[in-house]
């Protein structure tokens, strides 16, 4: 295995990860019936996303933040939904890629989910 070297990579990783997220049996739902993503439409952004974090490309123009508060206001997300996702990230990047951008990928995941819950966390007070 290699590890995550280009946006062609990201896609497979993130293409795989939707295909798994939205039939898992904690957050899948999360995806197909609060958020209602379209895959087609979805990955793009999410690999804009990673591409930014990753190789500090400026790719990515919207405000995860706010795009996850307001999913949490249709739906709580909890610290077990975070859990899930991370898992399955994390699952997904080891059964396709070995390396310091492999590994980078998974720590930057683990600090988005702790920011995000952190900040969903606060806008609830």
């Amino acid at each position: 295995m290699a590890d995550i070297k280009n946006r062609k990579d990201l896609e497979t990783l993130i293409t795989l990860f939707y295909h798994r997220a939205l039939l898992d049996g904690k957050i899948g739902f999360i995806f197909t019936d609060v958020a209602k993503i379209n895959l087609e439409k979805h990955i793009p952004i999410i690999c804009d996303f990673w591409e930014a974090i990753l190789f500090q490309k400026n790719t990515y123009k919207k405000n995860a933040i706010k795009i996850h508060q307001d999913l949490n206001d249709q739906v709580k997300l909890t610290a077990e939904h975070f859990e899930s996702w991370l898992s399955l990230f994390n699952t997904c990047v080891d059964e396709c890629f070995v390396g310091n951008n492999a590994e980078t990928i998974k720590i930057r995941a683990r600090s988005i989910a702790t920011v995000m819950q952190v900040k969903l966390a606060a806008n609830r007070k």
